[in-house]
């Protein structure tokens, strides 16, 4: 005997952002069903970014008493319970998903599924497992917004080890004696920062020749060059096998051939400590969806393939978030969640404006970007220019003994095409050029005939936008000056 189906107006695939278009729904007076397989709020409340920054500004914290002594200032740490400082950081995020939870049961237009679920056709779901194994939903408008999971690579015994991935990490309320880290990116520098703080030695073993290499190289470059200092750091490097040997895991690694001019020139190394951590990237969740059963297709690597207004290959099917995977943010989920609410109630479809999409990473220093790299620029052989100023150049910088840079990348003509910045509050910082760059007249002159506050930390981003830029690009580099001429601000005036 068929199941019988449940049929709403709209459903949603995933409870992070894909709940702000729910929310839409309902607001219009739809039925709403929500199908989740874990706890509500999606990978960024629960195992992402909200857990994980709040433990880093623990570690923040400690590093500030640490550098007391730089300013005149004895004080020591004590003590540290750190495994109340997880207990209280997993509590406060379990609330927060339980508040959610609450919220959508008891609303009458939302119907909560609670479970994996599969496509049977183009819009209907059946789930697989959980509470409402069996269950059947049906919509006029189907959203996916299932997310991505980490991604394990193809390392010779990793299935045989012990080993965390990010989520596993997050809980963990002893440091690890010896973390070693498989990956580079986001992930692998924020939690080599926190558990290296809290007394783990760290090692990172990653296949690039920097640190972040998604970033603006100079900014991969420097914040590399900073974990060098701290940390046992093996950049151009790819993990092959892995063992364990009682409660050590071994992890070999050989030269990256796209990281090296010359990768027979460097040796193999076999990094070993008590805790593995793989952060290699992410996988999106749609090979859990029988996508087959629909016309919804995926890219090469999973993602599924949307226009420029989120709609995928499928009729009355939409996809945003992580599984898009355009930029693998929270906050750009919700800029995709705020463009499907436009184009699926209103009247003009409107395409996703990513021009100004920034990041950042809360490292130590932090690191923070938006728009073109200049790597991108110069291999694509366009004529570009910049200007890069640090934070010791300013009279706040001195006084927080702050190291890191802010550098602009412009057209020739002042166009502003991104900024990228190294340092105290980059994240931060890179706001207003956000603004800048999105609200403005998008050129270097929205930053630079702006009046900063003196002596403000920002007056590092006003800095990088005064005076003379350095043209890239044709057959000679030169200095130009953009605009009027004006007088440079003094560097060390107070």
């Amino acid at each position: 005997m068929e199941t019988d189906t449940a049929e709403f107006d709209f459903l949603v695939v995933g409870s992070g952002s894909g709940l702000d278009v729910a929310s839409a729904a309902v607001n219009r007076g739809q039925s709403v069903a929500v199908v989740e397989k874990g706890p509500l709020g999606g990978t960024c409340l629960n195992r992402g970014c909200i857990p994980s920054k709040k433990l880093l500004y623990h570690a923040e914290v400690r590093r500030t008493i640490e550098r007391a002594d730089e300013f005149g200032i004895n004080a020591e740490v004590t003590g540290v319970d750190f495994a109340e400082i997880v207990r209280e950081v997993n509590e406060d995020v379990s609330g927060s998903s339980d508040s959610i939870y609450n919220g959508v049961q008891a609303s009458e237009q939302h119907t909560l599924f609670e479970g994996e679920c599969r496509f049977v056709d183009d819009r209907t779901v059946e789930l697989v497992d959980g509470p409402d194994a069996g269950a059947r939903a049906r919509a006029d408008t189907v959203l996916i917004a299932a997310g991505t999971r980490p991604a394990i690579p193809p390392i010779d015994g990793i299935d045989a080890v012990d080993y965390l991935t990010s989520r596993d990490a997050l809980q963990l309320e002893t440091p690890p004696d010896h973390l070693v880290i498989v990956g580079g990116g986001f992930i692998a520098a924020e939690l080599a920062h926190f558990f290296g703080t809290f007394g783990s030695d760290v090692s990172i073993v990653g296949r690039r020749r920097y640190l972040l290499p998604e970033s603006d190289e100079d900014s991969a470059a420097a914040l590399t060059e900073r974990y060098d200092e701290r940390f046992d750091v093996h950049t151009g490097y790819e993990a092959v096998a892995a063992s364990q040997s009682g409660e050590d895991v071994t992890i070999e690694a050989r030269p990256y051939p796209p990281a090296w001019d010359d990768p027979s020139a460097h040796d193999p190394v076999a990094v070993t400590g008590d805790t593995v951590l793989v952060a290699a990237g992410r996988q999106p969740n749609s090979d859990t969806l029988n996508l087959g059963a629909t016309g919804v297709e995926t890219d090469e690597f999973g993602f599924i393939e949307t226009d420029e207004y989120l709609r995928t290959t499928a009729d009355g099917i939409w996809a945003l978030g992580d599984i898009v995977g355009e930029y693998l943010l929270k906050h750009n989920a919700n800029h995709e969640a705020r463009a499907v609410v436009r184009n699926l109630f209103g009247d003009e479809p409107e395409p996703v404006d990513y021009t100004a999409m920034p990041f950042a990473v809360f490292s130590s220093p932090e690191v923070a970007g938006v728009g073109a790299r200049e790597q991108t620029l110069r291999e694509a052989d366009r004529e570009y220019a910049t200007r890069t100023y640090r934070y010791e150049d300013t009279a706040r910088g001195q006084a927080m003994h702050a190291e890191g840079f802010v550098k602009v990348v412009a057209e020739p003509d002042g166009e502003l095409l991104g900024c990228h910045i190294v340092g105290p509050e980059a994240s931060n910082l890179i706001e207003e050029v956000v603004v800048a760059m999105t609200a403005g007249t998008g050129s270097v002159w929205d930053i630079r005939e702006s009046v900063h506050i003196h002596p403000a930390l920002s007056e590092v981003v006003d800095r990088a936008f005064a005076g003379q830029f350095t043209r890239h690009g044709g057959t000679h580099e030169h200095h130009h000056q953009h605009g009027h001429e004006q007088q440079q601000s003094h560097d060390h005036e107070h």
